[in-house]
């Protein structure tokens, strides 16, 4: 006798929860993220680049099938932009092992896989941009939504401490002298600052998830989310996958940011 739908709903809600647990609470995701030691190094800047670029192509393939030309946005949407991380690879794997037991992926199967793990990458993004706008106001005391108005900041702040540690007269007359004559620092300096602080936020989204992935386990998004992507999968037919808001709110900041920076350019 085939066991009754609820004791399959039960089952595959126990799947994901251990799934959870094994993958995305602190320990298990710290020996996770053991895989992004590596090549992923060299893939997070990469990613972060070409972000904007996987959210412009997401945009044209939904307004594609929104005017009825579903086929050509369903290709647009399975083109894949962003290099797949060590990281993403391993939970891909994982979720065709652990929750789909070994099943053969079809290629629409597969796609909905990416775009989950696509969507722990925008988090990972908006993680970060989250610790750069906090460090912002706490070291400065304004917003930073992004490197291109921290950098600035940065600049300025290391330029003056620098003048003032190497004023001829002493440090406290050097204080006092550059506090009245600003620091100008050459351009280069501030790109090679910039450069400096891009690569330390491509590092850090791509160990964001020891500090996102537990608290969307805790919060149930994680659970939510598989639940959805199992659903999904389990469609003989339907839509390619949408654009998920994450990629959309990974973006806000670094519009923020540019409007910020074309702002503080049109005041000087």
């Amino acid at each position: 006798m085939p066991p009754a739908p609820d004791q399959n709903a039960a089952a595959v809600r126990a799947a994901i929860d251990t799934f959870v647990r094994d993958h995305f609470h602190l320990g298990a995701t710290l020996r996770l993220h053991r895989s992004a030691l590596g090549w992923d190094l060299l893939r997070a800047p990469v990613n972060v680049a070409l972000a904007p670029i996987h959210l412009v192509m997401a945009l044209f393939a939904l307004t594609a099938r929104l005017i009825g030309f579903r086929r050509f946005g369903a290709w647009l949407m399975a083109r894949r932009v962003m290099l797949r991380t060590s990281v993403a690879q391993r939970i891909e794997a994982d979720i065709a092992t652990d929750l789909l037991q070994g099943a053969p992926l079809t290629p629409r199967s597969q796609a909905l896989i990416d775009n989950y793990t696509s969507v722990r990458s925008a988090v990972a993004e908006i993680t970060t941009s989250l610790i750069v706008l906090t460090t912002g106001w706490l070291i400065f005391g304004t917003a930073t939504p992004g490197i291109a108005s921290l950098t600035p900041k940065v600049s300025g702040y290391v330029g003056h401490a620098t003048a003032v540690t190497n004023f001829p007269l002493g440090q406290t007359l050097g204080g006092a002298w550059y506090g009245v004559f600003p620091v100008s620092l050459p351009v280069w300096t501030v790109i090679a600052i910039g450069v400096a602080l891009a690569m330390t936020a491509s590092i850090v989204t791509t160990f964001a998830g020891i500090i996102a992935d537990p608290a969307q386990a805790h919060l149930g998004i994680h659970r939510r989310r598989l639940t959805r992507l199992l659903a999904k999968i389990a469609l003989a037919e339907g839509d390619a996958p949408g654009l998920a808001p994450e990629h959309i709110l990974a973006r806000i900041s670094d519009i923020a940011d540019a409007g910020m920076s074309l702002l503080r350019v049109f005041r000087s």
